[in-house]
């Protein structure tokens, strides 16, 4: 009697993974989708790049007008103007590149179900093409600060510390939004209004200290950007403006806002990385 042919077992084959093909790979992607993405965005415009430094220019325009000539919040303030042009642009990268991402990965949705590659790509490309955005508003804004009068000083070498953290909180937020956004489609219109919350509760258009109730700045300074944006306007433009720390009255209140950092980017990479090989299936 002939043996019983050995049947196989049956197992799930994952799909690719976020970090899947190899460093080499991961970044080679990264920097191609980053690069194209950004020439493709300004293809074909008269103004080119310079899209991407007149639009913050046009609201901080309106803004610079509505809080020195109508509320006066900007006359008491020191270096007001270059203070609201420096905020916009910074609270402009992580407002563009985190909504972008909220859609990059059903964008992509033909890539996806067909190419095997590293998922995490999609979201951190957008990232890119913010930073590339960014870093080119960036100059502008820096001639305007030395055309403005203030003076350089060692604390300039601060600023790309503080940069790098809200590149990574942006970076964790878009990933945690682009693979939310794949099940559930109301992700884009919660975070267009939480973004618009976030930029009001950021001292951007107004210090911490009009507030006047420390209460209520140790409230505002939970929010992870408060302290960065406070902290990049004291090393860069006033020395002289009170630290995110003496405003909550002790460095043990910015505890929270640490804390939420720390969790938004645990959390963005724990449900890309668990989520990635499912996505296709999801779309």
């Amino acid at each position: 009697m002939s043996a019983m042919p050995e049947v196989n077992e049956l197992r799930e084959v994952s799909g690719p993974s976020a970090l899947g093909g190899g460093r080499r790979r991961f970044f080679d992607l990264l920097w191609l989708m980053g690069v194209t993405e950004f020439k493709r965005t300004y293809f074909g415009t008269v103004l080119g790049y310079l899209w991407s430094l007149v639009r913050p220019l046009l609201l901080f325009a309106v803004l610079l007008f509505v809080f020195t000539k109508v509320v006066r919040i900007g006359t008491d303030t020191p270096n007001y103007p270059v203070l609201l042009l420096l905020g916009i642009v910074l609270f402009s990268f992580f407002q563009e590149g985190t909504q972008n991402s909220v859609t990059s990965v059903v964008a992509q949705e033909g890539v996806v179900r067909k190419t095997q590659f590293p998922r995490l790509v999609i979201p951190l490309a957008t990232v890119l093409t913010s930073l590339f955005n960014l870093l080119l508003n960036l100059v502008i804004v820096f001639i305007f600060i030395l055309a403005w009068g203030v003076d350089p000083t060692w604390t300039w070498l601060l600023f790309p510390f503080a940069l790098g953290l809200i590149a990574i909180l942006t970076a964790a937020t878009s990933m945690m939004l682009s693979v939310l956004f794949v099940r559930f489609r109301d992700v884009a219109i919660i975070w267009a209004v939480l973004a618009q919350v976030l930029f009001y509760m950021t001292p951007i258009l107004y210090p911490l200290t009009i507030l006047h109730n420390q209460t209520l700045e140790r409230l505002m300074l939970i929010n992870p950007l408060a302290p960065i944006i406070n902290e990049i306007q004291r090393w860069v433009i006033n020395p002289d403006q009170a630290s995110a720390a003496s405003i909550a009255g002790g460095a043990v209140y910015l505890l929270p806002a640490a804390a939420l950092f720390v969790a938004v980017c645990a959390f963005g990479a724990w449900i890309f990385n668990r989520d990635a090989p499912r996505i296709a299936e999801e779309l």
